[in-house]
């Protein structure tokens, strides 16, 4: 007996709803428009399916498949698909407001680093005691941030304060 049908993919043999068919056997060959029953009859002589793969057309299109086959080679194409992927990570870059020059040209290699494999970068910026009262600090070091990477990243989350921390979400263009 036949597995229940999945809910997007083809309609086998037992759910087709047509009285007559268009048939299309095993090697892509046109077979012409015959009873279902009939075609149903024709694939289990050579031990396959009736498979409805075009159920709006007039009349539907049915193939001769085996499904076994047919769903394993589709869970082959989803899995090279996964593989292939990529995914995009977000890195963090941590700062204070009175960064000096060198360690910022530091962070500002990593960043464009980042940028450059496709990465989201985070940049965070913490406050600590009476720096609070100087966030325009702050503020010029995330805007000087998003000036030097203009070419090759544009500001997904523009500079915002929660807490003692100012962020910011970098992502490549």
């Amino acid at each position: 007996m036949l597995a229940p049908p999945v809910k997007s993919g083809p309609r086998f043999d037992h759910f087709i709803q047509a009285d007559k068919v268009r048939v299309i056997d095993d090697e892509g060959e046109n077979l012409g428009v015959m009873y279902t029953r009939q075609a149903i009859e024709q694939a289990n002589e050579i031990g396959l399916n009736l498979v409805e793969v075009s159920p709006n057309a007039d009349p539907p299109v049915c193939k001769f498949l085996d499904v076994g086959k047919h769903r394993y080679e589709a869970q082959k194409k989803a899995n090279i698909a996964r593989k292939t992927q990529k995914t995009q990570e977000i890195k963090e870059i941590k700062m204070r407001p009175n960064i000096d020059d060198h360690d910022y040209d530091v962070k500002m290699r990593n960043v464009n680093k980042f940028i450059e494999n496709g990465d989201k970068v985070k940049v965070t910026l913490r406050f600590r005691g009476r720096e609070m009262a100087h966030q325009h600090l702050g503020m010029d070091l995330l805007k000087r941030v998003q000036d030097d990477v203009v070419e090759v990243a544009k500001v997904e989350a523009y500079p915002r304060l929660e807490g003692r921390q100012m962020l910011m979400v970098l992502s490549p263009k």
